[in-house]
């Protein structure tokens, strides 16, 4: 679990606002961009995916990093974090270099890697996801449910409806079936357009996915 010294390093960091400012980073619709900037509501994301200080908690898209720092605040002992955007580095280095080794950046897509392989078990994702691929990645990860404890994860609402819907309802369909399949999923909260930059059209949810009976395993 992180110590005060890196804690303190993290929490004395600049705004996020300023961090973006400073790298001339901003959100690209392309790569499905939408950044969380308050704090308070990425450390109350990062405390609804549990005990962090073990194991491997794997960020997908950080961007400029709002919820690596909730991550990291709230005590995540490793974090990988993916990101695509090349951009992001530079936003990010003031972070990676405040978290002393609890942080890995990995270029890459991660729609192209074995995220169930990285780190030490056990493994949890915690992500806002990219919008544009959130459902791929979902269905990727549910091939291999063992390899993971958990996944907390924003999706557009519209999306996370589909996710939970209840048999015989108009939501219901292929992505609700492997989904309850597989995991129990629980709903944390909807979060309005506004609270993300540039804000997107419709509200967005956060889900809890945890494995169901033997699936998950320490591997």
């Amino acid at each position: 679990m992180n110590g005060p010294p890196i804690l303190e390093k993290v929490a004395a960091l600049p705004p996020l606002r300023e961090a973006i400012a400073a790298a001339g980073f901003s959100a690209k619709k392309s790569l499905g961009q939408n950044f969380l900037l308050d704090l308070n509501l990425t450390r109350r994301i990062a405390r609804a995916a549990g005990d962090l200080a073990v194991g491997t908690t794997i960020e997908i898209g950080p961007g400029p990093g709002g919820l690596t720092r909730a991550l990291l605040l709230e005590g995540a002992g490793q974090v990988i974090a993916i990101e695509r955007d090349r951009r992001a580095a530079q936003a990010l280095a003031p972070l990676v270099n405040a978290a002393e080794g609890c942080l890995l950046l990995i270029e890459g897509d991660a729609l192209t890697m074995q995220v169930a392989d990285l780190g030490d078990a056990p493994r949890r994702v915690v992500a806002n996801l990219p919008y544009n691929i959130a459902t791929r990645l979902l269905l990727r990860w549910l091939e291999t449910p063992a390899r993971f404890e958990s996944f907390t994860l924003m999706f557009q609402k519209e999306v996370a409806d589909r996710i939970i819907a209840s048999y015989n309802t108009k939501s219901y369909g292929r992505l609700s079936i492997i989904s309850s399949w597989k995991m129990k999923i629980e709903k944390i909260l909807d979060i309005n357009p506004n609270c993300f930059l540039p804000p997107p059209k419709i509200k967005s949810s956060l889900l809890v996915f945890k494995p169901k009976n033997n699936y998950y395993e320490l591997s």
